[in-house]
C-alpha cells in the first residue's frame, strides 16, 4: 500500500460522514471513534484485506482495498480476484444501506448466492485458477469488514504502511521531484535542508521536513537503517554530509545506503578530500556516486528522481524491505 492510499481513505470517510452525519448522530457504535461496526446505519464502506496467501498471488498479506458504492481506494492487484472481491463487498454494501434483512449480522447473503451468511466481518478463500480466470496458481484468503469513519487509531495503525526510513538532504529541483516519486512508495522520508524556506507548503503525510543549520547536524539522529540521499545546493554541504555519514558508520554502522548525486569527477574529488581527512578507502567505498539505476539516460529532475527511486527499490530486494 502507498501512504497516499490511507490519506485518500480517511478523506473519503470524512466526506461521506459529513454528508449524512445528521442521520447518524445516534447510530454510532459504543465507544465511537471509528471502530468496526456491523450496524447498517454506521456503514461507510467495506474493507477487504489479504489475510493469507498460499503460493503465487497478485498482492502480499496485509494489502487492502476499500470498496464504496461509487469508488475504490487502493488495490488487491486487479484481475478477477479484485473483481470478485468488489462484487462481494458491494452486494453486502447495497443490502446494508437499504436496511434489508439479508444484510444483517445473522443473514448477510442467501446460501444460494454462495456467500457467507454470518455477516461482517468474514473471510473467504479464492483459488487463483481457471474458475476465477487467473493462472497465478495460489490461494488467497480475503477478510471483509465494515468501515465507519473516522478511522480509529488502532485501525489506522493497522493500515499504515511500514516504510523503510529514507533521509533526503536537499530541497532543490531534483529533491522536489524525488519527493513526488517517493510519495507513492512505502517509504518514510525525512527531508532536510539548511534553507528553511525551500520546502513546499504541503507535503505527503509520510514526508517530514526539517530545517537544519548546519545541515550535517541532522545525520546524528537519523533513524537506524536510514537510506541517505545527498543532493544539497552546495558541494561544500554535500561533503560535510558525506563526512558526517561516514563518521556515524564508524560508530554505529547502521546506514545501509549512502548515495551522493554527482558525476564520477565529483566523486573523485570528494574521495580524495575524504582520504585527506582520515577516512580509509574501505570507508569511502560505502558511498554510492553517481546515484540512480544505471542505464537510464537523461538529466531532467524527473528522470533522475525515477532512476534514484528505482535504485532504492532495487536495494530493497537486497535487504531494505519494510518491516512487517
Amino acid at each position: 500500500m502507498t501512504p497516499l492510499a490511507l490519506e485518500a481513505l480517511e478523506q473519503a470517510l470524512a466526506l461521506d460522514g459529513s454528508q449524512d452525519r445528521s442521520q447518524n448522530l445516534n447510530a454510532s457504535a459504543p465507544g465511537g471513534g471509528g471502530e468496526l461496526s456491523t450496524r447498517p446505519g454506521d456503514l461507510r464502506a467495506v474493507l477487504v484485506t489479504v489475510q493469507q496467501v498460499q503460493g503465487s498471488a497478485p498482492r502480499e498479506e496485509g494489502a487492502w482495498m476499500a470498496v464504496f458504492t461509487d469508488r475504490l481506494i487502493n488495490t488487491l492487484g486487479g484481475g478477477h480476484l479484485e473483481f470478485s472481491a468488489i462484487a462481494v463487498a458491494r452486494q453486502w454494501l447495497a443490502g446494508a444501506l437499504a436496511g434489508r434483512a439479508d444484510a444483517s449480522v445473522n443473514g448477510m447473503f442467501s446460501p444460494a448466492g454462495g456467500a457467507p451468511t454470518d455477516g461482517l466481518p468474514f473471510t473467504r478463500r479464492f483459488a487463483l485458477g481457471p474458475s476465477l480466470g487467473q493462472c497465478c496458481g495460489g490461494v488467497v484468503e480475503l477478510r471483509f469488514e465494515p468501515l465507519q469513519g473516522p478511522l480509529s487509531e488502532a485501525l489506522r495503525e493497522r493500515l499504515r504502511p511500514r516504510g523503510a526510513p529514507v533521509a533526503l538532504f536537499g530541497g532543490g529541483h531534483v529533491g522536489k521531484a524525488l519527493v513526488r516519486v517517493l510519495a507513492t512508495l512505502p517509504l518514510d522520508v525525512r527531508w532536510v535542508d539548511s534553507r528553511d524556506e525551500i520546502f513546499p507548503p504541503e507535503v505527503p503525510g509520510h514526508v517530514h521536513c526539517e530545517h537544519s543549520d548546519p545541515v550535517q547536524a541532522a545525520v546524528a539522529d537519523l533513524a537506524p537503517g536510514s537510506r541517505v540521499l545527498i543532493m544539497s545546493f552546495s558541494h561544500a554541504e554535500d561533503l560535510d554530509i558525506v563526512q558526517a555519514c561516514l563518521k556515524r558508520q564508524r560508530q554505529r554502522a547502521d546506514l545501509p545506503f549512502i548515495g551522493l548525486i554527482g558525476s564520477r569527477t565529483k566523486w573523485a574529488t570528494f574521495n580524495r578530500r575524504l582520504r585527506e581527512r582520515g577516512f580509509s578507502a574501505q570507508e569511502c567505498a560505502q558511498v554510492t556516486c553517481p546515484i540512480g539505476l544505471p542505464g537510464i539516460p537523461g538529466k531532467q529532475p524527473e528522470v533522475i528522481a525515477v532512476a534514484v527511486a528505482a535504485q532504492l527499490l532495487q536495494e530493497g530486494a537486497r535487504g531494505m524491505q519494510p518491516a512487517p
